[in-house]
């Protein structure tokens, strides 16, 4: 076993699919460089601890609201096939900011497993890493996709529909993405069973209702199709059109909130082609689509002076 291991992982950004990948649509996912957990694994005195910024003990008695780093680790540690108790220390630092939409719960098991399987110096499989990471966001999200596991785990865009093999995007495009934290956190269980709960009422005919929730889903499926061959023909133009076009829909469907509509509104406002909230929405991230690096730190600019808490910018030209 190493003395010092370590393990990473980046942030996740959807540019295009929220809510819809749920019902069997595509998402449009790309890694997110700018922000990642880093977990170092140390050789410890005792009982199996772990130190974060939100819990600093045992392993074993860390709180229900952290079930799903629990299980990280103790599911880690047996496909290991180790005692599930080592005198490890795991040490867990993050820059992705939580309930944002960003990943950061996929990341951190993610970058768990990679260090816990590197101080074991034993390889980690592709499939390993999805069931580890996996099943730890079941704990945390309830149903979710698979989006932000396979893309932190690949560390690759992707074009994703649940239950058919993953599409590899090779993202080249001569833009950049601004990403501006709305800072309040995201509430994706809350804005998933909103939407379930719509469908619900159309499907016992919910005539009451001003606009089809499931039709509202097969147009934003369509909308992911199209924003693929955008990206494809590298039409950075016709992807911010259809991101514009995607938000409606998410606002229709009452997973949008006033914070993202503001900061949306002034990014178009400040020369964005394109900008809609990111994640399941209610609170988290939204992102922009700029035409040049000048044009996305004005951008930037404008969001952080119209209350953004912090942004970033990242670059979809192929390195």
């Amino acid at each position: 076993m190493a003395k010092t291991a370590q393990g990473r992982a980046s942030g996740k950004i959807i540019l295009m699919g929220e809510h819809s990948v749920v019902y069997g649509k595509p998402a449009i996912a790309l890694p997110f460089e700018a922000v990642e957990v880093l977990t170092t694994v140390t050789e410890g005195e005792g009982d199996l601890t772990v130190n974060c910024a939100f819990y600093d003990g045992l392993v074993h008695e860390m709180p229900k609201v952290y079930e799903s780093l629990k299980h990280a680790i103790r599911f880690s540690l047996y496909r290991l096939g180790v005692s599930q108790n080592p005198a490890i220390k795991i040490e867990i630092t993050s820059t992705i900011p939580a309930e944002r939409g960003m990943g950061s719960s996929a990341a951190v098991a993610v970058s768990v497993a990679r260090a816990l399987f590197a101080s074991y110096e034993k390889e980690l499989t592709e499939s390993e890493l999805w069931d580890i990471a996996q099943s730890s966001e079941k704990i945390a999200h309830g149903n979710p996709s698979g989006v932000d596991v396979t893309t932190i785990s690949r560390e690759q865009s992707v074009y994703f529909v649940k239950g058919q093999p993953i599409e590899i995007l090779d993202v080249d495009l001569p833009g950049y993405l601004v990403v501006a934290d709305t800072g309040h956190i995201g509430h994706t269980l809350e804005a998933v069973q909103h939407v379930a709960d719509w469908i619900d009422i159309e499907n016992q005919g919910g005539a009451d209702l001003y606009f089809s929730p499931q039709g509202h889903i097969e147009i934003l499926g369509e909308l992911v199709a199209a924003s693929k061959e955008a990206l494809l023909d590298r039409d950075i133009n016709r992807l911010g059109k259809l991101m514009n076009r995607a938000q409606g829909y998410l606002y229709d469907l009452g997973v949008s909130d006033a914070s993202l509509e503001h900061l949306v509104q002034t990014a178009r406002e400040a020369g964005a082609l394109g900008a809609k909230l990111t994640g399941g929405g209610r609170g988290g991230c939204m992102i922009a689509l700029a035409s040049s690096a000048d044009q996305a730190h004005s951008i930037a600019q404008a969001l952080e002076q119209e209350g953004a808490s912090q942004t970033w910018i990242q670059s979809l030209a192929k390195v």
